[in-house]
């Protein structure tokens, strides 16, 4: 009896796997989840030879337009893909976190939005397959400490802007009480005793202004009233202004880490931000292990022009090759107005740098920001000589004021990343 396209081919055929199935369908043109009728299906199995020598020819004569002959089809082209032994050894990672997905002995056209690495070796694509899946679970796994701080810690700081933001709000009126306290000063005199409110000019419109009085005060003491607001207010708004821009950089800041930690790759890694948040005073300092701890080592590509960039995967990353890597005339390149890691194009001293590279070491910028690459972003860059750190920044915040900028997206599928050392 027929069930869905996908649970047809992988329990009727010997050897094809549910992943399978569903690149069989994908390749087919027809939803994997959708069912076949029984008229859709009837000769999928059975035409041809006894033997199924002739199946693909049999079955290839017919004009019937049907998804079981588009699913015959591929089938049949996959066995003879098999049978010529033209293997596409290949693996499957998220493009976002390069996560493990899948890996098998072809391409899968399903996988068209992920990233597709090609292998020479089966066998070394199953060590390198299940090698990265269990870094990834360990990483993620070790990091869920971290990431459940921070995300708290977060969550605090965006519930504290909000309440900031609405007193803020309140103090709006702060100006309008500095102009009645002013007209009244001016035309207070025309307040008769008792006197509810009072309707005079307002020479900052040009139009009358009714002014509520306290009847049990005269003229000036409502005047006094109103300054006296006023200067309570424009003291919260001050003060208030300073604490949203510190609760500001608090939350950008964490935000980095956040999205640091979904670019760890290893225990070093790990280690940097711990360290960072610990700097921070966000964690207390574990223990009194005075032996060295690992450093991570930033990401390190060659661009298609032969040009060396790197790439922070954390705020600690981000300093050293912003201010110890970089050199004066070296291009920095960030993710505009998002957290992301700092990326630098190595010259050399070269002034004449193609544009390919500084496409290259955008679209890194992009892949390794909070968006991930998902779309196309604006990516500031600027000579590297251009790039400040304010003093007592936290790692890795800078500031510039005046910087090129590009659209691009997170396709970084053309470059190539070394193993080798930060030269």
């Amino acid at each position: 009896k027929p069930g869905t396209a996908g649970k047809v081919l992988y329990q009727s055929f010997t050897g094809i796997s549910p992943v399978m199935a569903q690149e069989l369908c994908c390749r087919a043109h027809i939803d994997g989840d959708r069912p076949l009728t029984a008229a859709e299906v009837p000769d999928l199995l059975t035409v041809g030879s006894e033997d199924g020598s002739d199946t693909c020819d049999t079955y290839q004569e017919t004009n019937i337009k049907t998804p079981g002959m588009a699913l015959f089809d591929v089938i049949c082209s996959l066995a003879d893909d098999i049978k010529n032994r033209q293997f596409q050894p290949c693996m499957i990672k998220d493009k976002d976190t390069g996560e493990p997905v899948e890996f098998g002995a072809f391409r899968y056209d399903m996988y068209s939005d992920m990233e597709c690495v090609s292998y020479d070796s089966a066998s070394q694509l199953i060590i390198d397959f299940y090698g990265a899946k269990s870094r990834h679970e360990r990483i993620r796994q070790k990091s869920a400490d971290l990431r459940h701080i921070v995300t708290v810690l977060l969550e605090r700081q965006t519930k504290k802007l909000d309440l900031q933001l609405a007193q803020l709000e309140s103090t709006d009126k702060r100006d309008k009480y500095k102009v009645y306290g002013e007209l009244l000063h001016t035309y207070g005199y025309q307040a008769k005793e008792g006197d509810k409110s009072i309707t005079v000019p307002n020479y900052y419109t040009g139009e009358d202004l009714t002014i509520p009085l306290d009847p049990m005060k005269s003229a000036m003491e409502n005047a006094a009233r109103y300054f006296d607001r006023y200067g309570k207010l424009k003291r919260t708004y001050e003060t208030l202004s300073v604490l949203i821009k510190e609760t500001e950089a608090v939350k950008e800041h964490l935000e980095s880490v956040l999205t640091a930690l979904d670019l760890a790759e290893n225990e070093e890694d790990l280690s940097d931000i711990r360290r960072e948040l610990s700097d921070a005073g966000y964690i207390k300092k574990k223990g009194t292990d005075k032996k060295k701890q690992a450093k991570g080592k930033p990401l390190h590509f060659v661009s298609s022009d032969g040009y060396d960039i790197y790439v922070g995967k954390n705020n600690l990353q981000n300093e050293e090759i912003t201010f110890s890597l970089a050199k004066g005339n070296d291009w920095w390149f960030h993710a505009k107005k998002m957290p992301g890691s700092h990326v630098v194009l190595k010259t050399d001293g070269n002034d004449d740098i193609p544009d390919r590279a500084f496409e290259e070491a955008a679209r890194l910028a992009a892949h390794y920001s909070k968006s991930g690459g998902k779309n196309r972003i604006e990516i500031d860059y600027i000579q590297k000589k251009h790039v400040k750190k304010p003093a007592g920044a936290v790692p890795g915040f800078v500031v510039y004021y005046t910087n090129y900028s590009m659209l691009i997206d997170g396709d970084i599928s053309m470059l190539r990343e070394c193993d080798g050392d930060v030269k």
